[in-house]
């Protein structure tokens, strides 16, 4: 059905940067809404950010201003720019989209990347 691969995690010191990479590929006819949530060792998974096809952009409070998406409708695949970041952003890190599958609109889930901040 829909495949999402992300790239991108590490290890990074407080005040860093790093760019996380989201391609999706399978037997979908439209991707509607792509972007990244994260789960903390111990904690629920948080939607950080996302980006409609129409390139509406939503994320939540603590990387505004910090952290921006980025996607490519024509190659499918969506980013995640991440600067000045903090102990508090380490976690798994998933890609998620919702897709058109056979008339069915569905969500789907990236594999998942380590982001460890360290201070």
């Amino acid at each position: 059905q829909v495949q999402l691969v992300e790239s991108g995690g590490g290890l990074v010191q407080a005040g860093g940067s790093l760019t996380l990479s989201c391609a999706a590929s399978g037997r979908f006819s439209v991707i509607n809404a792509m972007g990244w949530f994260r789960q903390a060792p111990g904690k629920q998974r948080e939607l950080v950010g996302s980006m409609s096809n129409g390139g509406i952009t939503t994320y939540i409070d603590s990387v505004k201003g910090r952290f921006t998406i980025s996607r490519d409708n024509a190659k499918n695949t969506v980013n995640l720019h991440m600067n000045n970041l903090k102990p508090e952003d380490t976690g798994v890190y998933y890609c998620n989209a919702y897709a058109l599958v056979q008339g069915v609109v569905g969500q789907y889930w990236g594999q998942g990347t380590q982001v460890t901040v360290s201070s």
